[in-house]
């Protein structure tokens, strides 16, 4: 069977991998049958041949999960588009805290409106 997927390269903790097509009995390092590109996933640099890959997936090729990810985040020349996440993790003492503080605002936003609320009753009672 034939595989596309990525060949580590670089060294010690900054690795950069190939993206490659591959029998998939053959071990990670191995020859491949055609190298598709590049991705470095610290910089978030990657170049694609899309157009040879689409091709290898019709023939048959199965995909990793990686590839089959950066195949489907990149543009037509091959480069990535990378979508950097606006949520921020909070720890769980800071999500508490601002369940908490949300619920206070709730509580004073219902306070004002029960405020609002008796001093339009006590002014349509003053005009009768």
């Amino acid at each position: 069977m034939v595989k596309i997927r990525l060949k580590r390269l670089g060294y010690k903790k900054n690795p950069t991998y190939r993206i490659i097509v591959i029998d998939s009995r053959c071990k990670r390092e191995g020859a491949p049958i055609e190298e598709l590109g590049h991705y470095n996933p610290k910089t978030k640099e990657m170049k694609l041949n899309k157009e040879s890959a689409l091709n290898w997936v019709k023939k048959g090729a199965q995909v990793s999960e990686t590839v089959q990810y950066l195949i489907k985040n990149c543009d037509e020349n091959g480069a990535l588009i990378y979508n950097k996440k606006t949520e921020v993790k909070l720890s769980k003492k800071a999500q508490a805290k601002l369940e908490e503080q949300k619920q206070k605002e709730a509580e004073a936003a219902a306070a004002a409106a029960a405020e609002a609320e008796n001093s339009e009753a006590q002014a349509e009672e003053a005009q009768n």
